[in-house]
Parts: structure tokens; sequence; C-alpha cells
């Protein structure tokens, strides 16, 4: 199939997609990497009036240092440019070592940052990420700008709090102390696919192994990226252990409520759920290196 017929324009500023953005509404969609929007558009998924490419705009593709030591990056900055930056490396390894578990690599020279972010598929890497570090999304109009926190930010299943005529411009992810450790991992089916169950997991420990703080962060078991708060509770002020390992294992899995579907059932996640997370867990606290922050 092909597209609906649409009206498809090529701001060369930020005020003008603003602009057209506040004119159109809810008639337009906005065309970045178009790793998602494209497939829509011609399964006429989506039959937009108005397609706004905001390819042309030099200002939305950046990655800058924040003075505290964080990563403001640009809205249409490329998921390849995230996953070869040496100060993205440095400083969020995390997220570095996320990105290469997006599509393949032809997929990630297209894909922005923000354009999977404000897609909010419940299995993508980057909401996730956003969540774990505790991120902060730029949201601009025409007339003004806010600035939301990750956890207020997805909704629902491809559901974020973006609203008639803004558009988001910025993800900002806070430093973390060297301190902090972190894992990884997603299941699929085959590499590059979209994960079934994946786990982001975060470790601050004092000298003595306690654990001081901690962030587990779900994707892939529910309509958005979730938090465990119970079994982050159960780490806090404990040495970690692979018996408390085991214990935060099967609270996460007690936590999950996920919905089968024709990738996975809903014990499948539930039960693999809990294995990733103790697997990343373990992870961060086996980290190589010293110096790594999340």
């Amino acid at each position: 199939m092909k597209p609906a017929q649409f009206e498809y324009f090529a701001p060369t500023c930020l005020a003008q997609a603003l602009e057209l953005l506040e004119e159109h509404g809810d008639d337009a969609k906005v065309l970045a990497g178009g790793q998602s929007l494209m497939p829509m558009l011609n399964m006429r998924l989506a039959r937009p009036n108005v397609v706004i490419d905001i390819n042309r705009i030099p200002d939305l593709d950046y990655i800058s240092p924040t003075p505290i030591g964080g990563l403001a990056i640009g809205a249409l900055t490329r998921q390849r440019t995230v996953e070869k930056s040496d100060l993205v490396k440095e400083r969020i390894p995390v997220l570095a070592a996320a990105v290469p578990s997006i599509g393949h690599f032809q997929i990630r020279n297209r894909g922005t940052m923000g354009g999977s972010i404000s897609h909010a598929d419940p299995a993508a890497e980057l909401p996730a990420i956003c969540l774990a570090l505790d991120g902060e999304l730029v949201l601009s109009s025409a007339s003004s700008q806010r600035v939301l926190k990750a956890e207020d930010f997805f909704l629902a299943p491809l559901t974020t709090a973006i609203g008639p005529g803004e558009l988001l411009t910025e993800i900002r992810l806070p430093a973390r102390s060297q301190e902090w450790k972190w894992g990884f991992q997603e299941v699929c089916r085959r590499q590059g696919d979209f994960a079934m169950v994946g786990a982001v997991s975060l470790l601050q420990m004092d000298g003595g192994g306690v654990c001081q703080s901690a962030c587990i962060t779900m994707f892939g078991v529910g309509g958005t990226p979730l938090r465990m708060g119970q079994a982050e509770e159960a780490l806090l002020g404990n040495r970690i252990s692979d018996g408390a390992l085991q214990d935060v294992s099967r609270i996460v899995s007690e936590e999950l409520d996920p919905d089968s579907d024709i990738h996975a059932s809903a014990a499948y996640r539930k039960e693999v759920g809990g294995v990733i997370a103790r697997r990343t867990l373990g992870a961060a606290i086996n980290s190589v290196n010293g110096d790594d922050r999340a």
C-alpha cells in the first residue's frame, strides 16, 4: 500500500516547524527518522492531513555536555551518532551500551533519539533508558516551552504527554557519580527485533558493599517502561549477596503483570523478567571498570 494523500512541509528552522504544528495541530504528524511513521503511513495506520519533515533543522542535532556532568541531546540526533559518541561513552555508558540493541545499523543510521522516545513503543530501549536515568524531556511549542520528567512523559502504549502543537526538542540525561554501576539486557527472538523483555539496572553502593540507591527499570512487559519499586526497596541498606539477588528476581516476577501476545506469553515475560533483572544487577555489581558511570 501507499500513503493516503497529505500535504508536505519541510521547515528549515525550529520556529517554522513550531508554527506549522500550531497551525495544523492534531492533523499533522512529524517526520524525523521515519522508522515508525513511514511504515504506518504506507499501511495507512496513520492518515495525517499534514506531514512536517524536520530533517532540515540542524539546531535539533547535537550532543552537548551539561555543566554538572550530564548530557543534552537534540531530538533529531541519530541513534548511530549516539552509539559512536565518545562523550556518551564517557558520561552515560549505559546509553552507549543499549543503543546497539536498537534494530540494525541501517535503522540506527536513520532513527532519531526524539523519534523513538516520542513514539513510545513499550518494547523500545530508549524510553526505558530515559526513565532509568531520571531523564527530562523538553517540549517546545510556538508560544512556550516546558520540561517533563520521564516518569510523567510516558502515559500508555504509543502515548505520551506531548500536547497539540508541541514538539520534543531535547532529551536531558543527568550525571551519575562514579559510584553508580549499571547493567543492561534484553531478550528478543533475533538480533534487532523488539524486546520481549528488557531490563536496565543502576546501583550505588558504599565502600562496604551496602546498597545506597537502586533503580530497576523493565521494558517490553507493560504499556510503558516500568520501575520496580518493591524490588528496589528490597536492596536498599543491604549487602547484595547471591541470596538477595534471588529474592529480587522473585519480587520482580511478582511485580510484573504483562500481557500475552504473539511474541511471548505473560508467564514467560514474568519468569524471564525476574531472571534478567537479576542478571543486570549482577552485571552492575561485577563492573570491571571502577570509573564507569551510569
